[in-house]
């Protein structure tokens, strides 16, 4: 586990302009900041044009601290930040992070929240922080420091919407994030006479019949061929019939285990598992195929799908070359099927979002960068996908590709919470998630699954409920 959240750390770092940062890197390093990947002239004057359409504010305190286990400042093998350069060069902004881990995140943003010397912002990109972080008072709402119903905010304002507490919203949502997509080998699919799954969705034929048919052709434990790799397969897929395991409606959090469309879904999963299309961790010290390397079996043509975050790609050459050659169009990427009897394809959603901390110092300087994020992400596309095909390798089909599925996630978004409540939840969502997909003969039906662990998540979802008001914070 400790390597598959070492893996979704670096995926938090990505915003859409792809200023990813590696985890723990120290943005005052100065060998390392002169290999940061530079935008050029025209960018640059691109992003300085942008200065007119923010507030003219002048920030009595122009730092503002982040706390996380990764820096979002430009790093080593990085791209620059639109964003950032933005922040910098309207408002004299500055970054500062506090640094900390995966495992010990919250437990330091507790004791700087008590000790009155709290950081001003903190990711809510891993869907773990909301809403437990405003239940336990370690978030103030943005209301009072970000005009949501500006022209600045409209293109935003439902993903912010989807994150309310006690009526005020929490999340300064920036934009949404796929949190997976099906990535594959296009040599593996000519060798083996499959259709591309690209031309498959382009035709709206890229369904769960489909992709169980193309599973089971593909695997073969004797050759070690396994259709399916990586940690999410369960999650990615069970999202594609449109329900998360954990929602929120109205501000209340809901447990969907009991919907029919959620137990079809799992069903499916199930019947996969049991013909063996999934690689068997248990079999490899619970880590991936190889070493737990992303990608590792797609180049190799051992494995057929791994569900995973374009951030995986969203890399150098040499880094991602166990996926196979991402600059000769080896390496492509689609949604996750859809199911037959849907007209949709539904995508598991993240947020491209912060959360103000309780006390936070400098609010309106986090407000600022906010503002700065929203008008970069709006104008700043281009500048994202340059970097990614000049510094990642990535073709046009590729890119396009991703626009596709961001503009899915923003439409069809399956938002799960079940990370984001009590760290009880959480581990028994994990039993749960990979109950009708573990390897090593331990899967069991839905149905058996819904029994053994319904009651218990219900209660845990009730006791947090209790926790929520109706009644508007004033």
């Amino acid at each position: 586990m400790k390597l598959a959240k070492r893996i979704m750390a670096a995926a938090c770092a990505m915003t859409l302009a792809c200023s990813m940062a590696a985890c723990g890197s120290n943005s005052g390093d100065s060998s390392s900041e002169a290999k940061v990947a530079k935008m050029n002239e025209e960018q640059r004057n691109q992003v300085d044009a942008l200065k007119d359409k923010l507030p003219d504010t002048e920030l009595s305190n122009k730092t503002i601290k982040w706390m996380a286990h990764y820096d979002i400042n430009p790093s080593e093998g990085k791209a620059e930040s639109p964003a950032i350069t933005l922040f910098e060069s309207k408002y004299g902004g500055k970054i500062e992070f506090v640094q900390t881990t995966w495992e010990n995140k919250y437990t330091d943003l507790a004791k700087a929240v008590m000790a009155n010397d709290s950081p001003d912002f903190f990711p809510a990109d891993d869907m773990d922080a909301f809403p437990k972080g405003a239940i336990k008072a370690m978030f103030e709402p943005i209301d009072d420091c970000i005009d949501l119903d500006s022209e600045l905010w409209a293109g935003s304002k439902q993903i912010c919407d989807s994150f309310i507490f006690n009526g005020k919203h929490y999340v300064a949502g920036i934009d949404v994030r796929p949190q997976y997509v099906c990535v594959y080998n296009t040599k593996t699919m000519t060798d083996y006479g499959y259709d591309d799954p690209a031309e498959l969705y382009a035709n709206d034929e890229w369904t769960w019949s489909t992709f169980t048919e193309m599973c089971l052709d593909f695997t073969d434990a004797e050759a070690d061929r396994y259709a399916l790799d990586g940690y999410w397969y369960g999650k990615a897929l069970n999202d594609t019939c449109g329900y998360p395991l954990i929602g929120l409606e109205d501000g209340k959090l809901v447990n969907n285990m009991g919907r029919a469309e959620i137990a079809t879904v799992q069903d499916l999963m199930y019947n996969l598992e049991k013909n063996g299309v999934v690689f068997p961790r248990c079999d490899n010290n619970w880590k991936t195929r190889g070493d737990g390397a992303n990608g590792e079996g797609l180049g190799s043509n051992l494995t057929l799908f791994i569900p995973i975050g374009t951030w995986a790609l969203e890399d150098t050459l040499e880094k991602t070359k166990t996926f196979g050659d991402v600059s000769s169009g080896e390496v492509m990427f689609v949604p996750m099927p859809r199911m037959d009897d849907s007209d949709k394809y539904y995508v598991s959603t993240g947020v491209q979002g912060y959360l103000l901390c309780k006390n936070a110092p400098n609010p309106e300087g986090f407000a600022a960068y906010m503002n700065c994020l929203r008008v970069s992400n709006e104008e700043t596309q281009n500048i994202g996908e340059e970097q990614l095909k000049d510094e990642y390798g990535w073709t046009d089909e590729m890119i396009e590709m991703r626009k596709t599925i961001y503009d899915l996630a923003r439409t069809n978004p399956v938002y799960d919470f079940e990370y984001g409540v009590t760290a009880e939840l959480s581990t028994l969502m994990d039993t749960v998630n990979q109950a009708t997909m573990v390897t090593g003969g331990g899967a069991t039906t839905w149905t058996e699954c819904v029994a053994e662990n319904e009651k218990a998540v219900d209660y845990l979802i009730n006791e947090a409920n209790s926790n929520i008001s109706d009644t508007p914070t004033e």
